[in-house]
């Protein structure tokens, strides 16, 4: 599918799983899409958990508006719970949500659409530690490497990267150049 450049956030904070935010950014910048980091402040240098990579924040989650973007992209590692209490981080993932935008969420990413309460009858995957969280917030957690359940992408852990990329860019579709 050929479509024109789509925004894509991406949700994060320190101590983010480096590879689930670099692969995934990567790839939504390879396939044409504009990619944009919203932190809890702008302009914050925000390192990954491994230490290797850091990305600097564009906006501010106060700044953003969920009606922009195309998608939302939620690194796991502890970046999630660096984000999951914020009210405006509750507030975009929750208005994303109702206007069926995609939201992507890795690892613990689901941790924010649980405190969002966006899990009560949705199927998901997440990091396999979430599991109990995710089924007493009404969510029926699976173990597999991709579950798509109409705008919610989900996936477990690093290894599924590729799986979780590909049901994104399917959601979004790969630009003409």
């Amino acid at each position: 599918m050929i479509t024109q450049a789509k925004k894509v956030a991406f949700l994060l904070a320190n101590d983010f799983e480096d590879s689930e935010m670099k692969n995934p950014y990567d790839e939504m910048v390879k396939n044409g899409h504009e990619a944009v980091i919203i932190s809890l402040n702008g302009n914050e240098e925000l390192k990954g958990k491994k230490g290797t990579i850091s990305y600097t924040s564009h906006m501010g989650i106060e700044e953003a508006n969920a009606d922009d973007y195309a998608a939302v992209i939620i690194p796991g590692g502890k970046s999630p719970s660096h984000l999951m209490d914020n009210a405006a981080v509750q507030a975009f993932v929750q208005k994303a949500d109702q206007a069926g935008t995609t939201i992507a969420a890795i690892c613990h990413g689901p941790q924010i659409l649980e405190a969002a309460g966006l899990l009560k009858g949705r199927t998901l995957t997440a990091y396999p530690g979430l599991s109990s969280d995710i089924e007493a917030a009404g969510g029926n957690f699976v173990d597999k490497e991709v579950v798509v359940d109409r705008n919610l992408v989900t996936s477990r852990t690093p290894e599924d990267e590729p799986a979780f990329i590909r049901e994104t860019i399917d959601k979004l579709g790969v630009n003409a150049w």
